[in-house]
């Protein structure tokens, strides 16, 4: 079980700049108040600095048929943050059917990402929002700064195929999203169910 993903390990599903040419397509039409598709919409909350891994988690997600808004590449957002740049995150966490933090320390300090969680939170609810766990390479999960928030917020976790769930049935191999509940056990969804 692999519950905090450590930099670099989706990079095999990393987009090319022709299809990161095509996610800043989707969300420009989609910030202009189009729907790309009837594909489930994701805001995808990273920090900028984020780049590397931005682009191995788009990739990562499009395999599951979904469209990413990122605000980073949205051309109707002002060029310098202001009122208006919270107003426009606002309405569209709000349109978005699920939103994801690319959970890295950089971004479990980012006041504009706990912004838009905090958002988020009040706007989707444990069954639409989830953090995506990233950690410095070589790092023991312990030190990972964004611990608290998987005991607060649903989390995408893999496993391996050797769990087995609280009745003894093994777990399938895949992604899941996962939370714990009042009594502290884990609940866990295959991660293309709640896409």
């Amino acid at each position: 079980m692999k519950l905090i993903f450590e930099r670099g390990s989706f990079s095999n599903y990393r987009i090319t700049d022709l299809q990161l040419n095509e996610a800043r397509s989707e969300t420009r039409s989609f910030s202009e108040g189009g729907r790309v598709s009837y594909r489930t919409t994701i805001f995808l909350s990273h920090k900028h600095s984020d780049l590397d891994d931005l682009k191995d988690i788009i990739g990562f997600l499009r395999r599951f048929n979904v469209d990413v808004y990122i605000d980073s590449m949205d051309k109707a957002m002002p060029k310098k943050t202001s009122g208006e740049t919270a107003q426009r995150i606002k309405n569209i966490i709000r349109k978005c059917d699920r939103f994801i933090l690319l959970a890295t320390d950089a971004a479990i300090e980012s006041k504009w990402c706990n912004w838009e969680l905090g958002f988020g939170d009040a706007h989707k609810y444990r069954d639409k929002i989830a953090l995506f766990p990233i950690k410095e390479k070589n790092t023991y999960d312990f030190e990972y700064k964004g611990n608290e928030y998987m005991q607060i917020y649903p989390f995408i976790a893999y496993y391996d195929g050797t769990e087995h769930y609280n009745s003894g049935q093994p777990i399938e191999q895949g992604y899941y999203v996962c939370y714990y509940n009042q009594e502290g056990t884990r609940i866990i969804q295959r991660l293309r169910d709640w896409l």
